[in-house]
């Protein structure tokens, strides 16, 4: 439903020109049972003149029959449409509806309270940019606003409003709006939700929703109408990284063959080199076709079919991506499921995946964790029942393409569907690539132990196991201190084994890159070599720039904190870069190096370490004695 304007009448084409350069916000309502969302949006429409007079008098007379509003029109009834909301005056189904005004155009779903359509909630909000989330001012925050605000921020929605509503029933009291307002920020200050935009109204006598209204003169902000229209509906979208999962070949005839789809992220030009994956045949946009003509240059959004210079085969399934740019691939992902299947879902049963790039089969191979919606807290499950949120490894028989979903809602999700009734049972957000900390081992394999106890070991070589780890930024001077150091063990008659970082690389770690993920597996696979050799009563040397924290301790807790030795060499970026003997630096510099710590991704500063070094300030044998201490009062040394 559009707004009134004069060029309907005088010029039609003009208008109709205008409105389709308006740009579009779909926005959803949420929040507990009756807090009166479908009220809001029925006054949204009524105040905006939204609503046809033949559907106004429908809407009267149905008041008197099944309305909740005493004497006054039920604004609610214009979204709840079936009889048992009717009825019960509540909203079970998502419902929506379409308008615009002269500024924005609008999509709004109206999305159940109930915890028990806690799916149909989700379903509701997978497409919106806006979550308004209702809070009864009678009652505060509710377990309901708790979970939809969790949903909300799950699912990628930065922009949020939480309104207040109902605050004639309490007077209009500024001290109680302001009191839930603390309240939500303490709940929502570890939720990923922006700034939220909070707002005291009433949708029932229509304060704050599209006029100011009388009684809330204490409130100096934006009724909610002028907020829908003039919120930022552009922040977080990737103009950077081009994907367009392929729908359809066109082939009309032919002179004349594209690959239709929608624009998931990123731009595209004509001449623009890209990558048809899983093939990883390249070729050249030649024309970016649509029912209008050609384009120039396209964004996120578009439906358009792309024609390339040379016939590459890719079909329904395939992603075209920029050159350089390419997403994620593996078959084990790690993803926040939200369970929407009546049977509990279980490790190891088969589900249809279906994604972007296609369909596969797959299972839940863990459940890490399950969410307790109301203290954000992470509890262990069995299994997953009905609206149940958890951390999951998700295993497919098809390679993976994907993006995390904090990057890319439509690479980054898909849905679980029933093999065997093709209902669709949950729907997830890939967090990462699974990561082989968390795998386990086969159940079959038995950990075969040594003839030769620790004691034995201990007394021949003079020395208990243990692992050094040292970290810092390249050209730090780790592997000049580890070299030393398994000198200065050697002459002291120990015996231990150094694991250098480039070293590894041309070995074990040959197939990684240098991405976050790569680096941490690398350091993944040194704790384990290192963990084996600490078993065979050797000290374990390892130098490595893992520059992630996290990773970092979940080496620690691996190798065991009572064998353990974290040093952290802090020399000066300065003096690093001086040092730097093959000009990586520069190269990252410019651009030629990705995720390069200390220049183009960041390296996090050891917080509890066990010692920590300055080289361009202490010599090498300063430093080599200072590790020797350490290690030595931890008992792992004698003589």
């Amino acid at each position: 439903m559009s707004h009134q304007s004069e060029l309907i009448a005088t010029d039609i084409e003009a208008y109709l020109s205008e409105h389709e350069r308006k740009d579009l916000l779909r926005f959803l309502t949420c929040g507990s049972v009756d807090d009166g969302k479908s009220t809001l949006i029925g006054r949204l429409l009524h105040d905006s003149k939204m609503i046809y007079e033949d559907t106004l008098a429908t809407l009267e007379v149905d008041s008197t029959t099944t309305g909740h509003a005493g004497e006054a029109v039920d604004l609610a009834l214009l979204m709840d449409g079936l009889k048992s909301e009717r009825e019960q005056g509540i909203t079970i189904d998502v419902a929506y509806r379409y308008f615009s005004t002269a500024r924005r155009k609008f999509i709004i779903a109206d999305t159940p309270g109930h915890e028990q359509y806690t799916r149909n909630m989700v379903t509701g909000a997978s497409t919106c940019q806006l979550a308004i989330i209702l809070i009864d001012a009678r009652h505060g925050v509710m377990a309901q606003t708790k979970r939809h605000s969790f949903i909300a921020s799950l699912l990628g929605i930065r922009n949020v409003v939480v309104a207040v509503n109902k605050m004639d029933l309490v007077d209009w009291d500024e001290s109680r709006f302001d009191a839930i307002c603390g309240s939500y920020r303490d709940f929502s200050k570890s939720l990923d939700l922006g700034d939220p935009y909070f707002l005291p109204m009433s949708a029932l006598l229509g304060d704050n929703v599209v006029d100011e209204g009388e009684n809330l003169g204490w409130f100096d902000g934006r009724p909610l109408m002028e907020h829908l229209e003039t919120v930022d509906v552009e922040v977080g979208v990737d103009l950077d990284n081009f994907r367009m999962p392929v729908q359809m070949v066109v082939r009309p005839d032919l002179g004349f063959r594209g690959f239709a789809g929608t624009i998931a992220s990123g731009t595209v030009r004509p001449g623009d080199e890209i990558v048809s994956l899983p093939s990883g045949v390249s070729s050249t946009v030649e024309r970016i076709v649509t029912f209008d003509g050609d384009l120039d240059v396209v964004g996120p959004g578009r439906a358009v079919t792309l024609t390339l210079a040379d016939e590459i085969d890719a079909s329904r399934g395939d992603l075209l991506v920029g050159t350089g740019t390419e997403p994620l691939r593996a078959h084990e992902v790690e993803a926040m499921v939200v369970w929407m299947g009546e049977q509990p879902a279980e490790p190891g049963h088969q589900y249809l995946l279906q994604s972007s790039n296609g369909t596969s089969n797959a299972s839940i191979s863990a459940i890490r964790h399950r969410v307790d919606i109301n203290t954000l807290d992470e509890e262990e499950a069995p299994q997953l029942n009905l609206n149940d949120i958890a951390l999951c490894a998700v295993t497919s028989d098809r390679e993976l393409l994907f993006d995390p979903y904090a990057s890319n809602r439509t690479t980054g999700s898909f849905i679980l569907v029933d093999r065997l009734s093709n209902a669709t049972v949950g729907a997830a957000m890939i967090v990462a690539e699974s990561s082989a900390w968390d795998q386990t081992p086969d159940s079959g394999l038995i950990r075969q132990h040594s003839g030769i106890d620790r004691t034995e070991r201990s007394i021949r070589f003079g020395q208990q196991p243990c692992t050094v780890l040292i970290t810092g930024l390249t050209a730090a001077g780790k592997s000049t201190l580890a070299t030393a150091l398994e000198r200065e063990l050697f002459d002291r008659g120990k015996v231990s084994i150094r694991l250098d970082g480039e070293n590894v690389r041309m070995g074990i770690s040959r197939d990684l890159g240098f991405s976050a993920q790569d680096r941490s597996e690398n350091l993944r696979r040194v704790s384990e070599v290192a963990r084996l050799v600490n078993t065979q009563g050797l000290i374990a040397i390892a130098a490595l720039v893992a520059p992630d924290g996290e990773v970092r301790n979940r080496a620690r807790a691996l190798l065991g904190d009572d064998r353990y030795v974290e040093v952290f060499v802090d020399t000066p970026i300065a003096v690093c870069r001086d040092r730097d003997p093959n000009g990586m630096y520069e190269a990252a510099d410019r651009g030629e190096i990705a995720g390069f710590p200390g220049v183009s991704a960041e390296y996090d500063r050891p917080t509890d370490m066990d010692l920590q070094l300055d080289t361009s300030r202490q010599s090498v044998d300063e430093c080599v004695d200072r590790i020797v201490a350490v290690m030595q009062a931890r008992g792992f040394l004698r003589g």
